[in-house]
């Protein structure tokens, strides 16, 4: 329901209750609501204009308190005994309040009548009542509504992720039957070309088909061996490696692909002494790797740590996969980048 319909509904209930104040008045009074004068038309006047205030106070009051009790209920669709104890209670209040304010502008405080404050409160109550439940079903169906627009976008989100999961399925599948096309155009002869694209293929396979699911320590490092051998299939010859792996680290369970973006940073920004030393070992509970490359002295070297997308992935991947669980700690100075990883397991 929109601002104008909330307005025009508000503006029609003050209209409703100020006429019912009206009648209760000239009946009280032996008075006649169209024997109008000057004196019952200022005061008529006056009374709409604090009736106006009244509910519009009260539409604000009333929009929080059902808010709050529809926040708290387990069933927000019923309202229960405490909610419309709050609302007699502020109508109650508000309503003695508006009604004696109203008689002291018709000055007639003086023949205040208690039959008159009855009938003022009783119809009072019912029309805030009425007002209230309006108000809450304009709260729970503007919910509803939210509520529905969200599980469209859900669905909406869940049909785009399995779309892209059927492509990503059709792609893979592509890119292999490919790379088993130019496998065998390859020349024979051509050993190392040939090997080259089964240590490809092979990668690919544990990237795509490994990254839903946890592996073990043995198999990652296998991985992390296959692609640093790849990798130094396009370095030169004078790369410098030192690599250990903790034999300790067989059967530990952890997320795969946590260590090769910053293997791949270390091959890419390699500089200087062209060398790359790799360290991998088991403290405990904890999964520690340092991962150090020489960099170029230069001062147009590349600040290696504000490089590449794949870094920013790797923290975002952390931070889901392991809360409160991991550290990447970057380091460098004039001759070396260091990227030390440790991952609890407990």
């Amino acid at each position: 329901m929109n601002l104008k319909n909330e307005w025009i509904n508000t503006l029609f209930i003050i209209l409703s209750l100020s006429l019912c104040i009206f009648i209760i008045i000239d009946i009280a009074y032996n008075e006649r609501i169209w024997e109008l004068n000057t004196f019952a038309i200022k005061v008529r006047l006056q009374s709409l204009g604090i009736t106006i205030a009244y509910f519009y106070l009260l539409n604000s009051i009333f929009k929080r308190v059902a808010r709050s009790f529809i926040d708290k209920s387990k069933d927000e669709k019923r309202a229960n005994w405490k909610e419309y104890a709050s609302v007699f209670l502020i109508n109650f209040v508000l309503l003695n309040i508006m009604h004696v304010f109203i008689m002291s502008c018709i000055t007639m405080a003086e023949s205040f009548k208690w039959g008159e404050s009855a009938l003022v409160n009783v119809t009072g109550a019912l029309l805030a009542f009425l007002y209230y439940t309006m108000i809450r079903n304009r709260i729970l169906f503007k919910s509803f509504i939210e509520q529905s627009l969200q599980l469209e976008k859900i669905k909406v989100n869940q049909l785009e992720t399995e779309l892209k999961f059927l492509k990503s399925q059709y792609h893979p599948h592509f890119l292999f039957n490919a790379l088993n096309t130019i496998y065998f155009q390859v020349d024979e002869k051509n050993k190392e070309a040939k090997q080259s694209i089964e240590q490809l293929s092979d990668l690919l396979r544990y990237q795509l088909y490994n990254i839903e699911k946890e592996v073990t320590m043995e198999q990652e490092i296998n991985y992390l061996r296959s692609y640093i051998a790849f990798q130094q299939l396009r370095m030169s010859e004078r790369l410098v490696l030192d690599l250990y792996f903790d034999p300790e680290l067989k059967e530990q369970k952890i997320h795969p692909l946590l260590l090769q973006p910053l293997i791949e940073n270390a091959f890419k920004y390699v500089r200087g002494e062209y060398r790359i030393k790799l360290e991998i070992k088991l403290v405990g509970s904890q999964i520690q790797s340092e991962i150090k490359n020489s960099i170029s002295q230069s001062p147009y070297a590349i600040n290696q740590k504000d490089k590449g997308i794949g870094i920013e992935n790797l923290k975002r991947r952390l931070d889901l996969l392991y809360p409160n669980k991991h550290s990447l700690v970057f380091e460098q100075t004039e001759n070396t980048f260091t990227t030390r990883l440790t991952i609890n397991t407990d």
